[in-house]
């Protein structure tokens, strides 16, 4: 899919105050890891990850994701006033029904004409939001979309550790919950505008979506575990990535150097590295963010993208891809003119 009129005006983002280190995790259940004659520091070797961020107990995804919101409008110069859509894509939900957008538009003040609802596709959510999103300001149906994403995992976190510090825990329950110990926590929000009324011309050209639902058990959660086939979601991910990323470089007409900053969602070091590998794709055009801020669900793309831009790696008149898989499995890869 290509778009002519599409914009991202603007990114805003909140990081959560609490840093939680993959060795205060590992605390928890150190003795399981002795008596499975593991050594410590299992979680940092195995995922990369260092630390990542909570919020404090009792947040809920809604507020942060509406803060974030309220950033990115306020960086554009907007107000709630000026969006005609709401489109939230959080893993994290306040509730099952309603949409969290309803909340979020309800701490942003939207009024009566904003239609708001939930997109959820795992940690591809949020590329999901921005596609929808594109296609609504491109067909003509609204000028402006805040597309917002909060991530709250506290809870889960400490419920996989309660399991792995159990006296029944095996190697098989460490394995199997391992993917939780990965996740960390953020809000992020964009303003995605009709190309026209846009000030910063940040364009978004085009997506390409691929999907393998054969491997639709790969990792599945609720809200207190998530049990994941790490190696599985290795070999398939990592296929996936592999299968969808030549039709985006057809479709955008990339050459070996047209993409000067890959901005990508973040499992663990070694998804991220064997993709590149792969594809002969550059390490070094890419912001890793994972060893300090975790896998943050479809909040990882799009913080990455904030950092990367706040640490001055990304600058205007830049192509950025951006790529991300998730479970399910789905694939994404973005053009972004910035």
């Amino acid at each position: 899919m290509r778009f002519q009129n599409v914009c991202i005006e603007e990114v805003g983002y909140v990081l959560p105050p609490n840093v939680v280190t993959s060795a205060q995790l590992e605390a928890y259940f150190a003795h399981t890891l002795k008596r499975l004659g593991m050594p410590p520091g299992q979680v940092e070797k195995l995922s990369g990850i260092k630390e990542r961020r909570w919020w404090d107990e009792g947040v809920q995804p809604s507020t942060v994701a509406a803060m974030a919101g309220q950033r990115a409008l306020d960086r554009a110069g907007l107000t709630v006033g000026d969006i005609q859509s709401l489109i939230n894509c959080s893993v994290s939900r306040d509730w099952l029904e309603p949409a969290t957008s309803a909340m979020v538009a309800g701490h942003l003040g939207c009024s009566h004409e904003v239609f708001n609802f939930d997109v959820g596709n795992a940690c591809v959510g949020f590329l999901n939001g921005l596609y929808t999103a594109a296609c609504q300001v491109e067909l003509g149906h609204v000028d402006r979309v805040l597309v917002t994403c909060g991530e709250v995992v506290r809870n889960g976190v400490s419920a996989t550790l309660e399991r792995l510090a159990s006296p029944e825990a095996t190697i098989d329950t460490f394995r199997e919950n391992f993917a939780t110990l990965t996740l960390g926590a953020g809000a992020v929000a964009a303003v995605v505008t009709r190309r026209d009324l846009s000030r910063k011309d940040h364009r978004l050209n085009g997506a390409i979506l691929r999907s393998a639902p054969e491997r639709n058990t790969l990792c599945l959660a609720n809200h207190t575990e998530m049990r994941s086939d790490a190696h599985g979601l290795l070999v398939h991910g990592v296929g996936l990535a592999v299968e969808a990323f030549p039709k985006a470089r057809a479709e955008f007409g990339w050459g070996p150097d047209t993409v000067d900053e890959y901005v990508c969602h973040q499992v663990s070091v070694a998804h991220f590295t064997h993709a590149f590998e792969q594809l002969g794709l550059p390490l070094e055009k890419a912001t890793l963010t994972l060893p300090y801020l975790g896998n943050c669900g479809p909040c990882s793309l799009p913080l990455t993208l904030c950092l990367a831009e706040a640490q001055g790696r990304i600058q205007p008149g830049q192509e950025l891809c951006l790529w991300a898989v998730g479970s399910g499995l789905g694939c994404i890869v973005m053009s972004v003119s910035w």
